[in-house]
């Protein structure tokens, strides 16, 4: 079992993260929230333009401060290489208007707002007050994001109208008589049954209040900002190279990238088809997975049965690797599996509050309509949430309060190095002999062959590449063409994946140019240890580091 580290004393450096990371609560409520901070739990960000450029100064006077610093050691390096990164690009981002046009289907404000609640205690009347004062607030927050948006039509910076239409399609899950905050409230009555009708009255007035707000969204939405979005998807070079920056915490060649990508295609097509042989003499995958669709005893049908594969797969997981192959600390052994209350088709983790009291959730939003499971597909992408992937690189970050202050444990890293890590746990889990089974591993291989398959299309459609079959340039037609072809999930699934990536440049690349990038300074770390390398000793020394960017990652480890 791992000992805690030796306490480490806090320099001028941990300090300026520390304020950051209370200016961070502060500033962002929602935020707060994901990290366990509770005092903020009845507020909201503020979306207006007020809001965002108090985010920015305050960003300013936290870069100042940073720069004047001299550090100590190679954590305080560390910490003022990342943070001072994100911080200067977080001002990029501004100046380039992006706040003015941020909406998308998956990570947003219209979904921030709604999802927080999720990780929101519910076993107490005191806890149903906080939700109900969070439910207070709503109508300003979004009231805000409103203006913001407004002030992007004035001055010409306007989201794609495929975002503005969609977005304004999930809105009714929200505010239906059956929608979200309906729900929310009616399910106080079955968490706390000693709620005081005072207070049973409060959550319904404000849920309403809620239901009112988003409603008011959507008229916006569709009204004005309808009217002024561009029907261009594509975010352009320039912007595109901002994006990808704060998703990798790396610089790259975003055009040797996209050959990069077209080979690495290539190959995991190669290897799935070899699979899909091993599974069914001469068979193609489409083949190979029709075959394993009629396999009864490789289905799970309903939710509940879903989450509860989830947790088993994920505990035996825990149990196994940590006799093996990794120093499991006990607070990260707990890791919840859990159904989502919407169904949007995300799947994602949420990381442990700083005592651990929350711990790390791993979530499946399943799409309506969707009832059946397939375990061969899903099962590496419980490694990918949970161990050896998000849930052991985030707790250890977490647990390793001795050495790290609280931004490098609970707020730091980049999509790059933390989905990079989980495609990278998924290929050690197959190294491991977790994927002996052909089918299982073909599952993988349709993980990893669609991430490849995503960073031809997200660059190829935000820098208007030439299509790979050579009949034109890119486009949103072509990008659901080219992801059908290359995965094998629902339709609902393979639409809402590429308005995904159309609305969110550069994050969907991450996750295979991530893996690279993580072998990549693997690999260089094997050659300059020689014979002192230990795959065990790599791993530990790179999580120990919490959160980076990938650059910075690449000089920690190597120099």
């Amino acid at each position: 079992m791992t000992d805690q580290p030796q306490e480490r004393r806090q320099t001028e450096i941990d300090r300026i993260a520390e304020d950051w990371t209370s200016e961070v609560v502060r500033l962002s409520p929602i935020a707060a929230t994901y990290i366990g901070r509770t005092e903020a739990n009845d507020r909201y960000d503020d979306f207006s333009p007020a809001g965002h450029e108090d985010a920015i100064a305050t960003g300013r006077r936290t870069l100042s401060a940073l720069e004047a610093a001299t550090p100590v050691d190679d954590v305080d390096r560390v910490t003022q290489t990342d943070l001072g990164a994100e911080l200067r690009l977080s001002a990029e981002l501004h100046e380039a208007g992006w706040h003015l046009r941020d909406l998308n289907v998956i990570a947003s404000a219209t979904q921030d707002v709604r999802q927080v609640y999720d990780l929101m205690p519910t076993a107490t009347a005191e806890d149903w007050a906080v939700i109900a004062r969070r439910l207070d607030a709503v109508p300003d927050a979004l009231d805000g994001y409103v203006e913001t948006l407004a002030e992007g039509i004035r001055r010409g910076v306007v989201p794609a109208a495929r975002q503005v239409r969609e977005v304004a399609g999930q809105i009714p899950r929200y505010t239906a008589d059956d929608g979200f905050f309906a729900s929310l409230v009616s399910g106080a009555a079955a968490e706390s049954a000693s709620l005081p009708a005072s207070l049973r009255t409060d959550l319904e007035r404000a849920a309403t209040a809620a239901r009112a707000a988003y409603d008011r969204l959507a008229d916006f939405l569709t009204g004005a900002l309808a009217r002024a979005a561009t029907e261009k998807d594509a975010v352009g070079r320039d912007l595109y190279a901002l994006h990808s920056r704060r998703f990798l915490g790396a610089q790259i060649d975003l055009d040797e990238t996209y050959e990069w990508g077209i080979d690495e295609l290539a190959r995991m097509t190669e290897e799935q088809e070899s699979i899909a042989r091993q599974i069914l003499p001469g068979a193609t995958v489409a083949e190979a997975v029709a075959h394993l669709e009629t396999d009864r005893s490789r289905k799970l049908v309903g939710t509940a049965a879903l989450r509860e594969w989830m947790q088993e797969t994920s505990d035996r997981a825990v149990a196994e690797l940590g006799r093996t192959h990794f120093d499991i600390p006990e607070p990260i052994r707990t890791l919840e599996c859990m159904i989502a209350p919407t169904q949007e088709g995300g799947i994602y983790y949420t990381g442990p509050t700083d005592d651990f009291s929350r711990p790390g959730r791993m979530w499946w939003s399943v799409p309506e309509g969707v009832t059946e499971f397939d375990t061969w597909r899903e099962l590496t992408t419980v490694y990918h949430e949970g161990v050896p992937g998000h849930h052991l690189q985030i707790g250890q970050a977490v647990y390793n309060r001795a050495q790290l202050n609280s931004w490098r444990r609970l707020l730091a890293g980049t999509s790059g190095h933390a989905e990079g890590w989980a495609l990278y746990a998924e290929r050690l889990m197959e190294q491991l002999g977790y994927l002996d089974d052909p089918a299982d591993r073909l599952g993988m291989l349709d993980g990893q062959r669609m991430r490849a398959a995503r960073v031809v299309l997200d660059i190829g459609v935000h820098l208007g590449k030439p299509r790979p079959d050579g009949q034109g340039t890119w486009d949103a037609d072509y990008a659901l063409e080219f992801l059908r072809a290359n995965v094998n999930m629902p339709e609902e699934f393979v639409r809402f994946e590429v308005n995904r990536y159309l609305g969110w440049p550069g994050q969907a690349p991450s996750y295979k140019v991530g893996q690279r990038l993580w072998e990549q300074v693997r690999d260089a770390y094997r050659v300059a240890r020689g014979d002192q390398f230990s795959m065990k000793e790599f791993h530990k020394r790179a999580l120990d580091l919490g959160g980076v960017g990938l650059d910075t990652l690449r000089t920690a480890l190597l120099g």
